[in-house]
Order: structure tokens, then sequence, then C-alpha cells
């Protein structure tokens, strides 16, 4: 597939304007590109552009690229004017696959042949919501977070049969537009991000039911606690730091390995390709500046 080069993209269409597509709208438009919005949905022009005015402040405190301006957004109720001059087609309709399947088949059958289209779906396989269209390998999902003008990650997943091509396009035009690009070795239902979230909702449901706690303190526990060190360091870098000056060896070593049996070898080896060369104090002190620099920046919620 000769696509336009990720650099070169200048005209984003973004289908449908709900919260999650009028938040890329707004991010689109914070690093000065034209975007094409469309939605059939009674008032969505309003509301897209009352969702943008809310997000523009936060976005200048970002930083606007060169040329960023909300006066570079259209809107349109017609699908095939929205998608016709698109270098890129950020979809974000409701999480309904047989709607999705119905409506990247119908941008696929409008829009030109050298463009990638990206679904926001939060779960559904990119394989499905490509079947619909005549040229399914040029479908991918690039999956954000809400709020999208804000939460860097943004999920990139292929089918089978999409070629790597395409999905390393996608990886570099999302990085360039300042995006966080997570790309997946495999198609899976919902994903990395939200499957870790959704296992931990489970147990915090455990947990009320069993009278442990109540939900108040499943919020506060996330929050104050672990919540605070995930914004900079994951899971596996926390069984690194976790070990202390012996690092991830001394942890295994002192507490065990949970993983399937003989794997522990292939966390180890992973751990320290990315961050052997990194000195545990350096890493901790690393993750103490941020910490800080969080702490010192949070405020109360609204009303407690």
């Amino acid at each position: 597939m000769n696509t336009i080069k990720p650099q070169d993209v200048r005209r984003v269409a973004c289908v449908g304007a709900g919260t999650i597509g009028s938040g890329w709208a707004a991010y689109f438009l914070s690093r000065g590109m034209e975007v094409t919005a469309t939605d059939p949905a009674p008032n969505a022009e309003t509301r897209l552009r009352s969702n943008i005015d809310e997000a523009w402040p936060k976005l200048e405190r970002l930083g606007l690229s060169p040329g960023a301006s909300q006066d570079q957004l259209r809107f349109t109720g017609d699908i095939e004017r929205a998608v016709a001059d698109a270098d890129f087609i950020q979809e974000s309709a409701p999480d309904n696959e047989a709607l999705k399947i119905e409506l990247i088949g119908q941008i696929d059958a409008v829009c030109r042949s050298d463009v990638v289209i990206a679904s926001s779906s939060s779960k559904f396989l990119p394989s499905r919501v490509a079947s619909g269209c005549k040229f399914p390998e040029r479908v991918i999902v690039g999956h954000p977070f809400v709020p999208a003008y804000l939460v860097p990650l943004v999920e990139v997943v292929g089918s089978a049969t999409t070629p790597m091509e395409i999905l390393d396009w996608a990886v570099e035009f999302y990085r360039l537009v300042g995006k966080r690009p997570l790309k997946l070795k495999k198609e899976i239902e919902a994903y990395i991000a939200n499957r870790l979230q959704h296992a931990i909702y489970l147990e915090a449901l455990s947990l009320v039911e069993q009278g442990i706690c109540d939900y108040a303190d499943i919020d506060d526990a996330v929050t104050w606690g672990p919540g605070l060190r995930w914004a900079v360091q994951g899971p596996v870098l926390h069984r690194h730091l976790g070990g202390g000056k012996g690092g991830v060896r001394h942890m295994i070593d002192h507490f065990g390995w949970n993983g399937a049996s003989g794997g522990e070898g292939d966390f180890i080896d992973a751990v320290e390709r990315r961050w052997g060369h990194v000195s545990i104090a350096e890493l901790e002190s690393w993750r103490d500046d941020n910490l800080l620099t969080m702490l010192e920046g949070l405020t109360p919620p609204p009303r407690q």
C-alpha cells in the first residue's frame, strides 16, 4: 500500500464527534492540522465545538504547534465529504461492533485508497471491525484514553493480515503528533491497558463484596498509593526497584516467581535489557523527583 508519509499528513477526518471523537479533533487541531469532523447525531456540531472550546486552554498549557487554530475545523453531516480529502482517518463512533463494521466499511468504500483508517475501539478485534471493507489491510485500531486530548497512550493493533508497514506507519504518525504509541504483537480483545484496568476493577468489586472495604476506600487506595507510582513506573519496573540494590534478581530470589514455570529467566532478561544500564540509585532518584512533582501539583477534588 502506497501511503502518504506520516510527516506529510495535514488533513485528518474525525468520524464520530462524541467524547472520544471531539477529544481527537481538539488534539489534532492543537497539532496544527486541518480537521473535518462528521457525526449524524442531532446538535453534534454544537457539542463538538463546545467540547473543543473546553479542551483548548488545557492544550494551550501543553503547547500548541505552529499554525494550530480552531479555525481549521470543519463539520459536515456527509461522511463522504468528511473523508474525501483526508490524509488520515480516526473513527470514534460508539463502541458497538456491528455499527463499527458497517461504518468503517462505508469509510473504506469512499476514502482514498492510500489512507490508513484507525478505529478508536476500546475492545474489538481489528480483524472484526475491518471485516466489511474492500481493503481491510489498511484498517487498524488506534485506541486512545480519555481524555484523548491529554493522555498520551495510543494502543496500535492490527490483525494477522495487517502489513507491518501499516502498523509502523501508524506508530510513526502518532509519535510525530506527540502521542505515545504502543504496538501490540498480535490482536486481542480489549488490548493491554483496558485488560489491566479491568482486572483491578474486578478485584475492587470482590474486596467490597467481602466486606473488606467500601468503594471510597478503593479509590483512595489507588489514588494515594500505587496510582501515583504507576504514573512513573509500571508493575515490571516496580519489581526491579523492589529488589533494592540487587534489582529484579534479588526480588525474585526473595519473594519468588508468580508467572509460568521457567519464565523468570525471560522476565529478568527483559528487565535488564531495558534498565540494566541505569543504577538502582538513579532510578529511585528519578522516581522520587517525579513523585514530588505530582504531589506538589495535586489539588483536592471539587466539593470534598
